[in-house]
């Protein structure tokens, strides 16, 4: 069922881009970090996953700390320090923050590597929550606050939610569709959020 409801929005949007001249993203990396617990505390692993087209290139790790403020720095360190950097044409996030409100300053990242960045979420993004904890719980909060702010709402596109940096909505539904053969989220996300999850559990379980 999930598979037919994907496949409407990604016929509808392929419809949308096809008489439309953009640029076509075929080298991605997409980052998740990997699950942990509620008494956690300190640094959390990282996984980024390189695709060129559907095929996957490579893997790049590193850490970023709970709730901390290292999360651009360390996507910008892990990107431009691999081997697949000269190629690289796109960044995809599984949401903004990363290690719980480590929140990447998706301008930022924008703007250090020189790529389009895209945030994808499969569920309808709950903002007054996000704020509230952020403001009430978390040291330094309303700065990170600001950079959710400064990215502006997400906004539903063929099937899932993005905010987007660098692109249109054209190009991200393209290449949303284009690069989402197992369900409604892209593989470079999908195969981190797997990868991020057997190393932290053992085995993967769970969808992105």
């Amino acid at each position: 069922m999930e598979y037919q409801h994907t496949e409407k929005y990604h016929r509808q949007a392929l419809t949308m881009t096809s008489l439309i001249p953009h640029r076509s993203f075929s080298h991605i990396v997409g980052f998740d970090d990997c699950p942990f617990s509620r008494e956690h505390r300190g640094d959390v692993p990282v996984i980024g996953v390189i695709y060129s087209g559907l095929r996957l290139e490579g893997v790049v790790s590193g850490k970023v700390r709970r709730d901390g403020v290292n999360s651009t720095r360390e996507l910008t360190r892990l990107v431009r320090e691999s081997k697949f950097a000269a190629h690289l044409q796109l960044v995809m996030l599984q949401g903004v923050a990363l290690a719980g409100f480590n929140v990447v300053d998706v301008p930022g990242l924008h703007a250090a590597l020189g790529v389009p960045v895209l945030v994808v979420a499969r569920h309808a993004p709950r903002p007054d929550a996000m704020r509230w904890a952020l403001l009430e719980r978390i040291p330094g909060g309303s700065r990170k606050w600001a950079l959710v702010e400064r990215l502006g709402p997400m906004e539903p596109l063929a099937g899932v939610y993005v905010q987007r940096m660098g692109l249109s909505r054209e190009e991200a539904a393209e290449v949303i569709c284009e690069t989402s053969i197992n369900g409604a989220i892209p593989e470079p996300i999908r195969t981190a959020h797997l990868i991020a999850g057997g190393i932290a559990r053992g085995e993967s379980s769970g969808r992105p």
